[in-house]
């Protein structure tokens, strides 16, 4: 049945009116119409018949309201699947992670890996009275320096800069800046570049000069570029003569041992 047909007789049902006294007379006809042995003279017919009449006629009604709810709110047959059911799909298999590992990405270079860095060697770390004033080799391979009186440099104080260039990480370096004794000469401080926590620094006095050493610790790198390691110094007044100042510089790169060193140029 479809849904057609049930809208038209739920439509049907709701807009039936029953007329009682029709079917009360019909009933009435067809029972006086059966052969009565006891029939009664004319008059009211007895109350035992008015009464089951009427409840003949209650029961027929209510049967068919009954009956047409239950035609209207019936639910419409399912189609009879008579084929053999089908069989049931076989559960997906679990999924298990890849083994292969994802290839590595590729990109600029990395930071250095401080962990596989070598701590210097007493070949390479310096050592006293090792910066050389009279003489320069300010080139090694890929480690390049300049030493020069910076600009701010007055009267009664100076600075004095060590400029180091590397195309190549450094995995260990000894800077070494020596300021001769000329008269009054006492370090006012100290800085570089590089990261201070990187390093071990100490100003000390040694054969006649303020020594500034600058060490880089183990485990630590130098990246490739340039870098700047200063030293700060009051002296007696005129002008700072820094033809017998010198810096030396030990590292050790890819390709081994490395060492620079030279003079100051005057400030301009």
């Amino acid at each position: 049945m479809n849904e057609e047909l049930s809208a038209r007789l739920r439509t049907a049902a709701e807009a039936h009116q029953p007329d009682r006294a029709r079917i009360l007379a019909r009933l009435e006809r067809g029972m006086s119409g059966a052969p009565d042995r006891h029939r009664e003279s004319s008059g009211a017919r007895p109350w035992p018949r008015v009464a089951l009449a009427s409840l003949a006629a209650a029961g027929i009604l209510a049967g068919g309201g009954f009956a047409v709810a239950a035609i209207v709110q019936s639910p419409p047959a399912r189609p009879d699947n008579s084929g053999t059911p089908a069989a049931p799909s076989a559960p997906s298999a679990p999924w298990t992670p890849p083994t292969t590992p994802p290839a590595p990405t590729t990109g600029g270079p990395s930071s250095p890996d401080r962990s596989s860095s070598t701590s210097p060697s007493p070949e390479v770390s310096g050592g006293t009275g090792s910066a050389r004033p009279d003489s320069a080799h300010v080139q090694d391979g890929p480690l390049w320096s300049a030493g020069s009186l910076d600009a701010k440099s007055n009267t009664y104080w100076a600075q004095s800069d060590i400029t180091l260039k590397t195309t190549q990480p450094l995995t260990a370096l000894t800077v070494e800046l020596r300021v001769t004794q000329t008269g009054a000469v006492q370090s006012t401080g100290n800085w570089r570049t590089l990261p201070a926590d990187d390093f071990t620094v100490t100003v000390q006095p040694e054969g006649g000069a303020v020594v500034y050493r600058w060490i880089l610790k183990p485990g630590r790198t130098v990246p490739a570029g340039q870098h700047v390691f200063a030293g700060q110094y009051n002296h007696a007044a005129g002008r700072r003569e820094a033809k017998h100042d010198g810096y030396r510089v030990d590292a050790t790169g890819p390709r081994g041992a490395l060492s620079v060193w030279g003079g100051f140029t005057p400030a301009r």
